[in-house]
């Protein structure tokens, strides 16, 4: 039904006549693929050459601007609706402001910014449309109806849709091409997919919406209006209307009606590139959209009356996304790169307004937002990229949500989030759609400090594997919801998310290419087409029936594909394809119906597909494939720049490879037409190459198969835009040139004519643009031939914008292809490629026709006159935009077999099919016939595939071939050489045996078998060289191991500072270790160090500071030396009666200044002596300390669980106090154990000296033992050995020896083949012949030692015949053997028992230190435990460390502001002080000024009470009212309420009458009285008002003091609060503290803890005290009775000495008043009254007046010399008024001559114009506007000269105003200045005569 509703893109033949009247009616303009419009045209049949339409078939182009609007078309009588917007946009824009945005700075600086738009709501809107439509009849009206939209008004589609562009009288019809089927879906964009109902799909394909029919799959396309694109679409809640929102430049939004897909509104102006989002409202009265770059605009639509409610900047990066609240219309959410904003639209005092949040990721990291949604109560859930969900909650993130065990919600980015029915349901990136519990979602907070949630998902659905979901949408089929849903890799699926027994699986509905199409191939003889992209799938498509038949998948993505030519496969159905990994597969497809029907298979109607072959030529992406003409070679070229040929046969063999210098873009094999079959390669930077077919049977691959003699041409582009360009500029500045020369010509004959000279300027010409040459290359996108050796090229980049007609050079000895610069012989430019380049070129079978594809995704078509490309040709085009214009550049156009169909293909993933100059109808009874199956196919085995990425290529498995053969001849070889040596070597073992059976003088020495000794020499030579090569080469891992072995030993060596040295007893098993110590940490000594740090670090400041106040100091003393010396040079010498009367002054200060001093003196001694009076609360400070030292020694034993234990101030542990602890236990235990391992290694040195000491004496012991027989001597003793964990040092020696001994340990576990191998050696064959050489020579050593032998057994013999002869010793000598003997035996005992000696004393050393050890390993358990324990308190101080901190912190600051109020309070007490004194003050001044009026009343005055009536009236002089009502201006209401009530209680004044009776002296009084009173009265007047100054800011004062004392009390309370939290605080910690174990190892002596005479098993009520602590307890019992005895008795002695205190002072207070009558006594006799005689003595002279009276002297001097410098610069200024004069003075003159020449030049005038002809006379106009002009110059100059007039009175005038007025007139009249340009012209002319 919707297609039958639709309108076709291309009208039928009886539809055409209808068409063609519209447009006659309504004509519009065109859109040029650019977006430009072009006038409409109407292009009859014939002439498009479509015969099948006739006369009738006239076609127009209606472009885009001419829509006409709503109001227009509902009649011509109806005035224009003021609420409808101008068709123009620029009209839109100027109705609708752009907000002011804020930077971006701000943006990332804020963390939630308010962005308030300046646009206006639909009533300001229609207002300011009101002022501008409005006739001026209707402007009166004071109410006027707003004109609406009607409901029922529908824009017409054939006025809207974008046609294609044909270049004026070209002749081309502009149905060239009709669109017939789109294969492709665009899943590169997020949100793709719409459902209106349950049978249709939308979706945009290009610059189309594709409605797909799920029944019959049959579509329907809407096409833009712009030509620009389709940026988004939106359904309409009720699903009548859906929004197509466009790209391009100021594009449209358009809403259209469902289903009759007729346009319903049109909104315009809403961004300036494209629309990114779209959505309605709940109610779908508004819509929101968002633009792309560079505007980002956010725009809320009235879509109905298409009219823009308001707008604001959204972001400054993209924005993916805006949302309505569902809940609340008035919020929206946007979201996109790395934000989420949300946005209220509020109602302020300029209207409404749109103001922006924009949500704070915090420690959240920030994050692209795609998918989203929100909640009813204003929160927002949304994706991450990491896969988590985020709960934002007032502009900030409240919870980040995961699965259990911290995974996350999805692996992978949630692409979108839906509330549906009260579940949360998200869709991700990896397939997983997961339903979750709103409830838990929306009351979820953090828990911990990670801000994370873990929760599971209720529900979810796992969609397939290698699934990715972007996007879905529900919709109702029979009552039963249902979603589609989009996925990223070009599927369609239909979902059921009901969770149920019934739930259905997911089904897909259609599959297509995901992402771009890398390649695509028609079938040379059927319907068919193949296509490839990175998805790793190839498909066939029939594009008759518009259906997929075929496709299969593989382990890589296709990057290059073609479909096999008829001449090599007849049935047209072998496919070549190319793969990323550089893999070439073979692929057939067939009938499956052909083949003979197996058991359990049934032969389904659709296309098969067969591997048949895969190898690998190349190491990267294959990018072109292409078959010879004749279909003997299949060429290949890849990325890698290698091009491989095959020889097609039956299976694909290889023949070769070629290197190319770049990256092969494109293959071209030469047409038929040309002799030679010649390959063009082209590459993408540049190069073009040409290389003939190889022949297979004259090339060698035995060992490669690289190409290297085949004949090769090189082309390398060189770039010669800019010279074309430049020849341009050139030219056009030709012209220019030329077009002003004739200019200039005719310009100086029109002046020569009127006869005037022509000045010739010099003209500077701007110099040319250099020329540029890009330093990349630009890159070649495609080309073709065009003859033999010649080609045509199409560039990207810089060079874009031409064809290139290039050749190869025919030089057969062609250079090096890098050093070539190879220009185009040709160049044709194309209209609108400068940056919009042509990639595909393709052409129709009669190459009648090109087509080419280009960047921006259109389709052009040139029609070829003569089969070649020309300037002329390519002038005229077809153009028509199919694909997306951002990033759909066309990948591929083919056409089919019979030139019927053109087929493209391009980066959107889309794929469409055209009918080229044929109607759809006509195909009807077209049909694809599949190829049918080769014969055996069935029997045939799959073929081997290619699954490795990393396989080897063609080339890498030859030369892995060929190695390995090389490698097994070498070895050969070594074997026989092994052979023949080993044959050698017996041969000569035999020789050297015959030469050993040899009679001796007969055998061969030595010397003799080495023939040549420079053979050995050479031999060690080269054995030294290989060691040092062994060396060097061995020198890295060498250097390399001991930087190992260093690290090792830094690491568990050097950070030990003792290792475990155990020192063993000689005689027992006793033993003794040292302590394994690690090297202490410095931070433990650092708090040592700081004092003297601390105290450097303070002198050093206090000497910056007295460097400072020195510094200050002296440049003081400057300043006061330069001071006086100004005032030195300023002041003016004085007289000597100045100079005396300052020194009289002085003298009188110094006199003063010495009576005031004693009077300072003399009350500075009674201060000190009241301050040393103490106070009625005075403490002796000997108590206050006892007290003090008596409260902080009593200790407080109360149970630190007790309730009310309070823990004291300097007991509170911290974390820092605790690790301090920690640190000073750890000192010094480390100290402990060093000094026991000292005390460990002196004893080990003392045995190692013990065991030196007993080696020395054993030596002496057997040299005695040696003088003694066998039966006397004594066993000696075991010398002490040391053991090895006693040196454990020497672990870490060790030298060549062991080294060689581990090498051999190593080499023993070797394999036997080894060992064989180094006997085959030649080292063994000369150790073998070294052992020979031994076995020869053994002869000899067996005589000589058989001949050693005998010589002494004569010896001995010869000796045992000298002892026998030897005579008996005599008695003599016999005594002294004995002597010696005795001594022997002495001394023998003597050094034994000196060695047990020394063992015995080792032994009993080590016992003795090892007792100690144990102690210390004792007290270190102890240590060790408090360690544990205290590090637990630790962990549990850190734990509440922050919360005390801020506790802590509280208190402290409660504490600086109650000190901060208490000062406050302190100064406003100071200050009601002070004033209440002044009140006090002013009140005995008025008491005094009563009491005066009194005494000068005097008794019985009759004008008593009138002069107390004038005295107490408040009337004062008018200007102190005015000035005290200004004064108090400002004052407050209550306080003016306040004085007036004061001053009407006080006076009893009447009426003004009165007032005016008062102010006159009545008869009879005295003047000198009545004058009194009134001074009196002005006097208590000014004190009232000082009085009630005073008491305002009294009150005032006490107001403030009154608030600030409330808020003290607040604070004091706050204060208390905080610290009574901090001591439960404390209290709290105390009690975790408490439930620590703490280890008291305790003997049974010291528990004295009984129950019942016996230990309890319980010690939980026990206490453990130390002994110390238990005695002085009970000591201080003792103590504190005898404490209070003695303070008892200093009780009563202070009680006593009080009392006479009392009586001493009352004494002392009688005989000061007795003292202070006597001298007010003595007062009143002298003074007469009683004074204050220190003010007296003080004040005897008034200094100021006489300091006062010397400055008026000084500056009376002063003024008397500034008046003699005033009169000199009189008499200059008169000099110059003077000489002004003067000059004035000829001035006047001189224009008094001017007017008299000018008097005389006008009368000879006047008689020249008597003398004229006749032919002169009368009226002319030119000598009537000459006499115009000279009048009005002469009254100009008349108006100068009255100026002049003017200035000589001024200056004349000799008063002080001079400058002033001549400054006004020169203002007004311009003084001297030329009224007129004619002026300038005129200077001859005279002035006029000036006669007073």
């Amino acid at each position: 039904m919707a297609e039958s509703l639709l309108p076709r893109v291309t009208p039928t033949p009886g539809a055409l006549g209808g068409v063609t009247a519209a447009a006659a009616s309504q004509p519009a303009p065109r859109v040029s693929p650019a977006g430009r419009t072009t006038t409409p045209r109407v292009l009859s049949a014939s002439r498009c050459g479509c015969p099948e339409t006739g006369n009738a078939a006239l076609e127009v182009a209606p472009g885009e601007e001419d829509m006409s609007s709503p109001n227009e078309q509902e009649g011509a009588e109806e005035k224009p609706a003021e609420g409808t917007q101008a068709d123009d946009s620029s009209g839109q824009e100027s109705k609708t402001s752009l907000p002011k945005e804020s930077p971006t700075g701000e943006e990332e600086k804020e963390d939630v910014e308010q962005v308030e738009t300046d646009t206006e709501s639909i009533a300001d809107d229609l207002e300011e449309q009101d002022d501008t439509e409005v006739p001026p009849k209707e402007e009166k009206s004071p109410e006027k109806e707003e004109k609406t939209i009607s409901e029922t008004f529908f824009y017409s589609y054939e006025d809207i849709y974008s046609r294609p562009f044909v270049t004026e009288d070209s002749g081309i019809p502009i149905n060239l091409l009709t669109l017939k089927y789109s294969f492709g879906y665009d899943c590169i964009r997020s949100v793709n997919l719409m459902v209106m109902d349950s049978q249709s799909l939308l979706y945009v394909a290009g610059n189309q919406v594709v409605i797909l029919d799920l029944k019959t799959k049959s579509q329907s396309y809407l096409r833009s209006s712009s030509g620009g694109g389709i940026g988004f679409l939106a359904a309409h809640p009720t699903k009548q209307y859906f929004a197509v929102g466009e790209k391009g430049e100021k594009p449209n939004l358009i809403i259209y009606d469902y289903p009759s897909l007729r346009p319903y509104r049109i909104l315009r102006g809403g961004t300036n590139k494209g629309y990114v989002f779209g959505d309605f409202n709940h109610t779908g009265t508004l819509l929101a959209s968002i633009g792309s770059s560079p505007d980002y605009m956010l725009t809320i639509w009235d879509w109905k009356q298409e009219k823009i409610v308001l707008r604001s900047k959204a972001f400054s990066q993209d924005v993916y996304r805006v949302t309505f609240s569902p809940d609340n219309e008035e919020q929206l959410t946007t979201a996109g790169v790395g934000h989420i904003r949300f946005w209220k639209m509020a109602h302020t005092f300029t209207g409404l307004k749109l103001q922006g949040a924009l949500g704070r990721f915090g420690k959240t990291a920030v994050t692209d937002i795609i998918g989203y949604v929100e909640l009813p109560d204003g929160k927002v859930i949304s994706g991450a990229e990491w896969g988590n969900l985020l709960l934002w909650e007032g502009g900030l993130i409240k919870v980040e949500l995961c699965r259990a065990g911290h995974k996350p919600c999805h692996n992978g980015p949630v692409s979108q989030i839906v509330l549906d029915e009260g579940e949360l349901v998200t869709v991700g990136k990896d397939g997983f759609i997961r339903v979750w519990n709103f409830e838990a979602i929306d009351a979820a907070d953090s828990v911990d400090e990670t801000g994370l949630l873990e929760m599971e998902p209720m529900n979810e659905l796992h969609v397939g594997k290698n699934v990715s979901l972007s996007f879905m949408s529900k919709i109702y089929d029979c009552g039963h919801p249902f979603w589609y849903s989009q996925g990223a890799n070009g599927t369609i699926w239909k979902l059921d998310l009901t969770f149920s027994n019934i739930t259905h699986d997911p089904e897909c509905l259609c599959t297509f290419h995901s992402g771009r199409i890398e390649a695509m191939s028609v079938s040379p003889i059927t319907y068919l087409m193949a296509t490839t992209a990175l998805d790793r799938s190839v498909r066939i498509y029939d594009f008759i029936s518009n259906s997929q038949r075929s496709e299969i998948h593989f382990k890589q993505g296709g990057t290059a594909l073609t479909w096999a030519p008829h001449v090599v496969n007849p049935e047209g159905g072998l496919i070549a394809v190319g793969f990323e990994d550089g893999v070439v597969r073979i692929i057939e497809v067939y009938d499956p119906t052909g083949l003979p029907t197996l058991v359990g298979r049934s032969n389904i109607g659709n296309a098969e597909i067969n591997l048949k072959q895969a190898f690998k030529p190349h190491t990267t992406a294959v990018t072109a494939l292409a078959y010879e003409r004749n279909g003997d070679i299949l060429a290949t070229g890849s990325k890698d720049k290698t091009v491989f040929f095959f020889a097609v046969e039956n299976e694909y063999k290889p023949v070769g490879f070629i290197y190319v210098p770049g990256p092969v873009q494109a293959l071209q094999w030469s047409p038929p037409s040309h002799v030679a079959s010649m390959l063009l390669i082209l590459c993408e930077n540049g190069y073009v190459l040409q290389v003939p077919a190889p022949l297979p049977e004259k090339l060698d691959t035995a060992s490669t198969y690289h190409i290297k003699n085949l004949p090769t041409q090189y082309f390398h582009f060189y770039s010669i835009k800019s010279r074309i360009k430049l020849e341009e500029e050139i030219a056009l500045r030709e012209r220019k040139k030329q077009e002003k020369e004739k200019a200039k010509l005719e310009r100086i004959i029109q002046l020569q004519e009127m006869g005037m000279e022509v000045e010739e300027e010099p003209e500077e010409e701007e110099p040319l643009p250099p020329i540029y040459i890009p330093e990349e290359p630009s890159p070649i996108l495609c080309g073709f031939y065009s003859a033999p050796g010649k080609f045509w090229l199409s560039l990207g980049g810089y060079d874009s914008g031409f064809l290139y007609h290039c050749a190869f050079s025919s030089n057969e000895h062609q250079e090096d292809p890098e050093n070539r610069q190879d220009e185009p012989f040709e160049v044709i430019p194309i209209e609108d490629t400068d940056d919009n380049p042509i990639h595909q070129i393709s052409f129709c079978t009669s190459r009648l026709l090109m087509f080419c594809g280009m960047q921006n995704g259109a389709l052009r078509v040139y029609p070829l006159r003569d089969k070649d490309l020309s300037v002329n040709t390519l002038k005229e085009y077809w153009s028509f935009n199919v694909h997306d214009n951002d990033y759909g550049q066309i990948r591929g156009i083919c056409c089919s077999y019979d030139d019927r169909f053109l087929i493209t293909c391009g980066g959107d993933g889309n794929i469409f099919t055209f009918n080229i100059l044929s109607p759809e109808d006509v195909h009807k009874e077209l049909k694809a016939q599949i190829p049918p199956p080769r014969r055996g196919l069935e029997k045939e085995k799959a073929a081997e595939d290619i699954e490795d990425p990393n396989a080897c290529n063609i080339e890498e498995v030859k030369q892995k071939k060929e190695y390995e053969r090389i490698m097994k001849e070498a070895e050969d070889k070594k074997s026989k050489k092994r052979e023949e040596l080993v044959a050698l070597r017996q041969e000569f073992l035999f020789l050297l045996q015959k030469n050993q059976e040899l009679p001796k003088h007969m055998q061969l020495q030595r010397e003799q078998y080495e023939m040549d000794r420079r053979v050995f020499e050479e031999l060690n030579r080269q054995t030294a060289q290989r060691i040092q090569l062994v060396e060097k080469e061995l020198a890295w891992e060498h250097e390399k191991h001991l930087i190992g072995l260093q690290k090792l030993q830094n690491w568990f060596r050097d950070s030990l500072e003792f290792d475990t040295v155990v020192v063993h007893a000689i005689q027992s098993n006793h033993e003794i270790s040292t302590y394994r110590l690690l090297a202490i940490s410095e931070k433990y000594y650092q708090d040592k160090e700081r004092p003297s740090w601390k105290k450097t670090v303070l002198k050093r400041a206090w000497k910056k500071t007295e460097k400072k106040e020195i510094v200050r100091e002296r440049k003081s003393r400057i300043v006061e030396r330069e001071a006086d010396k100004l005032k030195s040079k300023v002041q003016k010498p004085t007289t000597r009666f100045i100079e005396s009367k300052r020194e009289q002054i002085k003298r009188i200060v110094e006199k003063s200044d010495k009576e005031k001093a004693k009077i300072m003196k003399r009350k500075e001694e009674w201060e000190e002596l009241y301050k040393s009076k103490p106070s009625v609360d005075y403490e002796d400070p000997r108590d206050v300390q006892a007290i003090k030292e008596a409260q902080e020694n009593m200790g407080c034993y109360k149970l630190k669980t007790a309730t009310d234990y309070r823990v004291p101030q300097d007991k509170r542990m911290n974390t820092e106090k605790k690790m301090m602890q920690l640190a000073s236990l750890e000192v010094v235990i480390y100290k402990k154990k060093v000094n026991m391992n000292k005390q460990i290694m002196a004893l080990r040195d003392f045995k190692v000296s013990v065991v030196e000491e007993i080696k020395c004496l054993l030596q002496e012991l057997k040299s005695v033992q040696a003088a003694l027989d066998l039966s006397e001597r004594l066993p000696l003793p075991l010398i002490p050995q040391l053991h090895p964990d006693e040196v454990p040092e020497k672990r870490f020696e060790y030298d060549r020896d062991i080294l060689l001994k581990f090498k051999e340990g190593q080499a023993a576990k070797a394999k036997l083949q080894e060992q064989f191998e180094e006997s085959l050696s030649s080292g063994a064959f000369r150790h073998s012949f070294k052992s020979s050489y031994k076995e020869t020579g053994s002869p000899q050593q067996t005589g000589s030692s058989h001949t050693i032998r005998r010589a002494s057994s004569v010896i001995v013999e010869q000796q045992k015949v000298f002892v026998i002869e030897k005579a008996e010793p005599t008695e003599m000598e016999l005594e002294i053997l004995k002597k010696e003997k005795i001594k022997n035996i002495y001394l023998q005992e003597t050094l034994i028992n000196k060695i047990n000696a020394l063992v015995i004393n080792f032994d009993a050393e080590l016992r003795f230190l090892r007792h100690k050890k144990l102690q210390l390993d004792v007290q270190m358990k102890y240590a060790d435990l408090s360690y544990i324990t205290w590090f637990e308190e630790l962990l549990i101080l850190k734990n509440t460390e922050e919360n005390e901190n801020l506790l802590q912190g509280r208190v402290n600051t409660l504490h600086s502001e109650q000190e901060a109020l208490q000062s406050k309070l302190n100064s406003y007490l100071a200050q009601m002080e002070d004033k209440m004194s002044e009140i006090v003050k002013l009140q005995e001044c008025e008491k005094a000024l009563y009491a005066s009026f009194q005494a000068s009343l005097g008794e019985n005055n009759e004008f008593a009470h009138f002069l107390t009536k004038l005295l107490k009236n408040k009337f004062k002089c008018m200007q102190k009212k005015v000035e005290r009502e200004t004064d108090e201006k400002d004052e407050s209401e209550e306080e003016s309420d306040e004085e007036s009530s004061l001053e009407s209680d006080e006076e009893d004044s009447g009426s003004e009458d009165e007032i005016s009776d008062i102010s006159v002296c009545p008869k009879n009084c005295d003047k000198a009285l009545f004058q009194n009173t009134i001074q009196l009265r002005e006097k208590r007047l000014d004190i009232k008002e000082a009085l009630i100054r005073e008491k305002k800011v009294a009150a005032k004062l006490r107001k403030e003091y009154n608030v600030l004392f409330e808020k003290a009390k607040s604070v004091e309370s706050s204060l208390n609060t905080a610290e009574k939290e901090l001591d439960i605080f404390q209290w709290n910690k105390q009690q975790k503290l408490n439930d620590l174990y703490v280890v008291v190892p305790l003997k049974l002596h010291q528990v004295e803890y009984f129950f019942n005479g016996e230990i309890p098993r319980d010690f939980s009520q026990a206490l453990v005290f130390t002994n110390q602590s238990l005695d002085y307890l009970q000591r201080r019992i003792v103590d504190l009775h005898h404490e209070k005895v003695t303070q008892r008795e200093i009780y009563k002695e202070a009680q006593q000495q009080y009392k006479q205190l009392v009586r001493d002072k009352k004494e002392m207070e009688i005989t000061i008043q007795r003292l202070e009558e006597k001298c007010s006594q003595l007062m009143m006799m002298k003074f007469g009254r009683v004074v204050d005689f220190e003010a007296v003595r003080a004040r005897s002279v008034n200094i100021r007046v006489e300091e006062l009276e010397l400055q008026i002297i000084e500056k009376e001097y002063e003024h008397s010399q500034e008046i003699k410098e005033y009169a000199k610069r009189i008499l200059d200024l008169q000099q110059k008024l003077m000489m002004l004069t003067k000059e004035n003075t000829m001035k006047v003159r001189q224009l008094n001559q001017f007017c008299l020449e000018k008097q005389q030049l006008e009368t000879k005038l006047d008689s020249l114009k008597d003398d004229l002809g006749v032919e002169f006379q009368g009226s002319r106009t030119a000598d009537i506007k000459e006499k115009a002009r000279m009048e009005s110059q002469l009254k100009h100059l008349a108006h100068d000269g009255a100026i002049l007039r003017e200035e000589i009175n001024l200056l004349s005038r000799k008063d002080g105003h001079l400058i002033e007025q001549l400054s006004l007139l020169t203002k007004n009249s311009r003084f001297l200045q030329p009224s007129s340009p004619q002026d300038l012209e005129t200077p001859d002319e005279t002035f006029p005569v000036l006669t007073p």
